[in-house]
């Protein structure tokens, strides 16, 4: 028995592209996406014609190629402009044209702002395809390493660290000078004065980089990448990264709204909240939050906005600075709005004098009350509840009534709440572990952005076409109707008269 022979290299076939392109497969999609929008009306640097000098390439050139690169894990340039050579699917795609990897490059940098608004029309998109739900979303961020080493990133503490470095080193090595000098026959030291130098060198570096540091009024500055910033990953690892934010639907966990930002999550609900109820014009509908975006300030602007929380409330330790045990912690203390007090766990009850006081804490201000009680001082159980001579002080923030409901929903959803986790923790998983997009190949926020808004986009290109596939997925685009996407039916004269037709109908395109 023989092995199954191959077909000869010099067999001779006669075919064309569009046979070896089955009509399921994934890359027919990403070209009738990009063929029905406006790329100038999503603010995209699109080439014009002009009448002299050599034609320039399609702007949609680019973006199917970026599409179908980043659907395949390949995001580099230029093997890109490699796969215009050689991969069937992209030839079919580009209709065999083969721009250099400088071009496809520029693209993908000089449109951040466009890629984000594409990502948002498409999420109209799958909404009009009754894809999203819109009632449950679930928000969370994570951390994508960012074009800048740790090396190249500094604070006030690291900047006073190398610098006392340098006044040692360099003292050091005037004192060898100094004790060289007084023997009667001094061994050579070779290079001395040179590393001296470069001293001077650094330390200037140094104090220009402080000065900077000072200027910007950031607690930390990076060189390669100035908006990258040292983020704390998980546990006391700390990478110097940018946040991606995602609000993931859980109809069929479609990510509708996302962004990227150089700070932690503390101060990021509200932003990626609103956007989702920008993004798929929502009254309301339940966020579903861990405990890391819990703060009163992010949490009020959600409730003004018409949107209900489900944020999870932070661990309560055994005790606190103060000294506080479990008993006694403030979540204990019965607050009655009527009356504005606070009643203890002993029963006495916490007045306030209904002054407000300001605190400020990195770039976060808000103002609260103060409730004390006159009874404190004869407690029996003061040690248990609080170390300061005066007794218990209770702090009342302005944002304590949208923290307490929320606090409710939370204790009263646990197994709606448990669902955050299944709706998008396996988005930044399959993004960063089996597509390995776990950083950014751009410098600057606004070009991260666009990188990253790019990569939540071809994730729901994915997705949807799992779950209705290909075929079904285009004739719903067909059926789409957008501010985007503009098609007329009209009249043209052709070179068909010839044939002895006056006129055919061609449906075609407006371009912006």
């Amino acid at each position: 028995m023989q092995h199954i022979p191959g077909t000869s290299r010099h067999q001779m076939r006669i075919s064309s592209l569009e046979d070896t392109i089955s009509r399921d497969n994934q890359v027919r999609f990403v070209d009738a996406f990009v063929d029905l929008v406006s790329l100038a009306k999503l603010g995209f640097a699109v080439q014009t014609l002009k009448s002299e000098g050599r034609p320039s390439y399609n702007s949609k050139v680019f973006l199917k190629i970026y599409l179908y690169g980043y659907l395949n894990g390949i995001r580099s340039s230029r093997k890109l402009e490699r796969e215009t050579f050689r991969n069937i699917e992209m030839q079919w795609l580009v209709e065999g044209i083969r721009p250099n990897y400088h071009s496809i490059s520029d693209f993908r940098k000089n449109n951040p702002l466009a890629l984000k608004k594409l990502f948002k029309l498409f999420v109209s998109f799958l909404k009009d395809a009754d894809l999203i739900g819109g009632e449950t979303v679930a928000i969370d961020g994570t951390k994508s390493r960012a074009h800048n080493s740790k090396k190249a990133n500094f604070n006030q503490k690291k900047i006073d660290k190398h610098l006392e470095y340098i006044e040692n080193k360099t003292q050091e090595y005037l004192d060898a000078l100094e004790e060289n000098d007084a023997k009667e026959n001094p061994p050579k030291i070779q290079n001395i004065q040179q590393k001296i130098e470069r001293l001077k060198k650094n330390k200037l570096r140094y104090e220009l980089l402080e000065e900077k540091l000072k200027e910007s009024g950031e607690p930390q500055i990076s060189t390669t990448d100035s908006d990258a910033r040292a983020l704390l990953v998980q546990g006391q690892v700390v990478e110097i990264s940018f946040n991606i934010q995602a609000a993931v639907d859980a109809k069929h966990n479609l990510v509708v709204a996302t962004h990227t930002i150089n700070r932690n999550d503390r101060n990021a609900l509200s932003a990626i909240a609103i956007e989702v109820k920008e993004n798929l014009e929502l009254e309301t509908y339940t966020a579903l939050v861990d405990k890391g975006y819990h703060n009163g300030r992010e949490i009020e602007a959600c409730k003004q906005a018409n949107i209900t929380t489900i944020v999870a409330q932070p661990d309560q330790g055994r005790s606190n600075e103060n000294g506080t045990q479990p008993d006694y912690l403030v979540a204990k203390f019965q607050y009655d709005k009527t009356t504005d007090t606070y009643t203890c766990p002993q029963g006495e009850t916490l007045t306030t004098t209904g002054r407000w006081h300001k605190k400020s804490r990195e770039k976060d201000s808000y103002e609260f009350k103060k409730y004390r009680t006159p009874k404190c001082k004869e407690c029996p159980v003061k040690h248990l509840c609080t170390s300061r001579a005066a007794g218990r002080e209770i702090d009342r923030s302005q944002y304590a009534d949208a923290v307490e409901e929320n606090n409710k929903r939370y204790q009263e959803n646990p197994q709606l709440y448990r669902k955050r986790q299944e709706i998008n923790e396996h988005i930044f998983g399959t993004i960063k572990r089996q597509w390995g997009y776990n950083h950014t190949n751009l410098t600057g926020l606004e070009k991260v952005n666009g990188e990253h808004s790019l990569i939540m986009l071809v994730y729901n290109i994915k997705r949807s076409i799992n779950i209705l596939g290909v075929p079904d997925l285009i004739e719903k685009l067909k059926k789409w109707n957008s501010p985007y996407k503009i098609k007329v039916l009209f009249l043209l004269k052709t070179r068909c008269l010839k044939l002895n037709f006056e006129f055919v109908f061609c449906r075609t395109k407006l371009v912006a």
